[in-house]
């Protein structure tokens, strides 16, 4: 979660100004609040107001969030099925660690972790083990965990005594990643990007592996550029590397985005448990999985890759329970919607809903490379994302100034610079998510096509320090 600070009085706002304004149609009878001031914004009110009038107040706030629809930066679900909508608030008072008190809620959770091991091709899909979580964060640090206490027990003569564990990725992994390194004390060896490589090398990935490296994470379909890491050649680079070492290093496939959209539309390639060193793959429900946020899902291949002494077990909630989780209680409604889901879309609704998704990004991606000032990195037939970046010869403007101008229409399109090594390649990404249809995109490229005559105009740039392009910040 992003971290606040208290009261911001930037705009010089004094204490008295610090307060909701009150539309005195807003207010109800209330002998309690009265209604003689407006509620302050940074502290609690000194006593209630009457339910509608602060839903209207929080309402009227909520009217300057950007229209979720229009949203082309997030890969997180802002469509749902009205039934889904009813089922998750008839499921809002569930709290999904009582499974005891809940138990059908529970059982929908396991048959979503049976589901998703049949379809992640487990040997056996009986012995995979799994959960749910609140997000592919929360599932990445788990698998995580899993692999550093494998290793740990691997060599207990050298842990936590006289070596660090390592784990190898490439530098675009998303942030949770490095999180998991910093809290849980791994070092973090990244494979960077080279040229028009933007994301993990095998060969590159097996060199950086050692005795004291508890696993590679690949990733399939990246948070950057939408592309899938090549998972069976990072594999065979590390069967090679055994035969010559002896090291055994497992492999987790951060299939936050992917494993919802490779299994239906990729059927012929295998980045999935079928490729014995693969040992843990973990996806975002809430992601290409449809669900609205947030749920994650975490799977192992056997129990054996997941440490016995990371499971906990809880009595006082009534029954025996075991739980893998970094929190507690949260709601259940999320894996019922994700169980709604599996049942009414079923393998081919979701290969329709995939594939039209990729039909959108790839169609737009092709429009976008038809306007000279454009250079496509990549072209929405992985993930249905893709990424462009201005093209050599445009000075007047840059995707920051593009990124902008669209905002002035409703679209948000973020702009953002790779990581090291390739820091000085800047570009905008669009994704393509169930509801954005060929319809809006369309009118996307009309806005676009609207705006580009006052860039080409523009002497340079409008927006140079990328520090300050993002629009929204804490």
């Amino acid at each position: 979660m992003p971290l606040h600070q208290g009261a911001d009085d930037s705009a010089g706002r004094s204490a008295e100004m610090r307060r909701l304004s009150l539309n005195p149609f807003y207010g109800e009878a209330d002998p309690v609040s009265g209604m003689t001031t407006a509620p302050p914004t940074h502290r609690l009110p000194d006593g209630p107001l009457p339910p509608m009038t602060a839903y209207q107040l929080v309402r009227d706030e909520l009217m300057l969030d950007g229209n979720a629809r229009l949203n082309l930066a997030t890969f997180v679900t802002t469509w749902m099925e009205p039934q889904a909508g009813v089922l998750m608030g008839e499921c809002r008072d569930k709290n999904m660690i009582d499974k005891d008190e809940y138990p059908r809620t529970a059982e929908l959770e396991r048959r979503c972790v049976a589901m998703l091991a049949e379809l992640w091709r487990a040997p056996d899909p009986a012995a995979a083990v799994g959960c749910s979580t609140t997000g592919s964060s929360e599932a990445c640090m788990l698998a995580g965990m899993a692999l550093k206490r494998r290793w740990a027990k691997r060599h207990p003569d050298r842990y936590p005594s006289s070596a660090r564990p390592n784990l190898v990725m490439g530098a675009n992994v998303q942030v949770c990643w490095e999180k998991f390194c910093a809290f849980w004390e791994v070092e973090a060896r990244l494979v960077p990007m080279e040229g028009e490589r933007f994301h993990l090398d095998p060969q590159a990935a097996a060199e950086l592996c050692d005795e004291n490296t508890i696993g590679v994470v690949t990733v399939l379909g990246s948070t950057f550029d939408g592309s899938y890491e090549p998972v069976a050649e990072v594999c065979a680079a590390l069967d090679a590397l055994q035969e010559r070492t002896g090291l055994d290093v497992p492999v987790h496939v951060d299939g936050a985005s992917g494993a919802m959209v490779a299994p239906f539309v990729d059927e012929e390639l295998v980045w999935d448990f079928r490729l014995p060193r693969v040992s843990s793959i973990n996806t975002s429900g809430h992601k290409y999985g449809l669900v609205y946020p947030g749920v994650g899902w975490a799977l192992w291949r056997s129990a054996a890759e997941l440490p016995e002494e990371l499971v906990f077990r809880v009595n006082y909630l009534g029954g025996d329970m075991p739980t893998f989780a970094l929190n507690f209680s949260r709601p259940g409604a999320q894996v019922v919607a994700q169980y709604y889901t599996f049942l009414r879309l079923g393998r081919e609704g979701y290969r329709a809903v995939q594939q039209t998704s990729r039909d959108v990004a790839r169609g737009l991606a092709d429009r976008f490379a038809a306007v000279p000032d454009f250079r496509l990195l990549t072209r929405g037939d992985q993930l249905p994302v893709f990424a462009v970046t201005t093209a050599p010869d445009v000075t007047a403007f840059n995707v920051f100034d593009v990124s902008r101008r669209l905002r002035e229409h409703g679209w948000l399109v973020p702009a953002y610079t790779f990581p090291k090594n390739r820091e000085d390649l800047s570009v905008l990404r669009v994704v393509c998510r169930n509801g954005f249809s060929a319809d809006l995109a369309a009118l996307l490229m009309e806005d676009l096509h609207r705006l580009l005559p006052e860039l080409r105009r523009q002497p340079s740039p409008l927006t140079t320090d990328t520090e300050k392009a993002t629009s929204f910040h804490h």
